[in-house]
């Protein structure tokens, strides 16, 4: 299971693997101060798609499907989010304010589909 968690929100047992799916440092955070697996900024759209964006909700269809056609070029940066979810529980962190337009979001809808479709592993 991926569950999504903003990257200020503490973390809790059941968050299993956590891994930070942004091109860039969240404001404010400590690297000592947040657990994590790992930083995942090959994950993260592009910084041109980023700015692009810049959490517009009436580009989100658009943006989805721009950053979709990214992580098609570049499937190994989920590996470790799909191993951990295969073998438990896996959080995406994002920094945004925005809980249903954000890079994360986009990003389980696209995993999700991809392991559906895929054989990964």
């Amino acid at each position: 299971m991926i569950k999504l968690k903003r990257v200020y929100e503490p973390s809790e047992p059941d968050d299993g693997a956590r891994f930070l799916v942004e091109r860039l440092w969240p404001r404010g955070m400590k690297r000592q101060s947040l657990d994590m697996e790992a930083w995942l900024k090959e994950a993260a759209p592009s910084d041109n798609l980023r700015r692009w964006f810049g959490h517009d909700p009436q580009k989100w269809i658009e943006f989805q499907e721009r950053y979709f056609a990214e992580l098609d070029t570049r499937p190994e940066a989920l590996r470790p989010i799909i191993e951990a979810a295969e073998s438990g529980d896996a959080t995406l962190l994002y920094s945004a304010r925005d809980t249903e337009h954000n890079n994360a979001a986009a990003l389980k809808k696209y995993i999700d589909s991809y392991r559906e479709n895929t054989s990964f592993i």
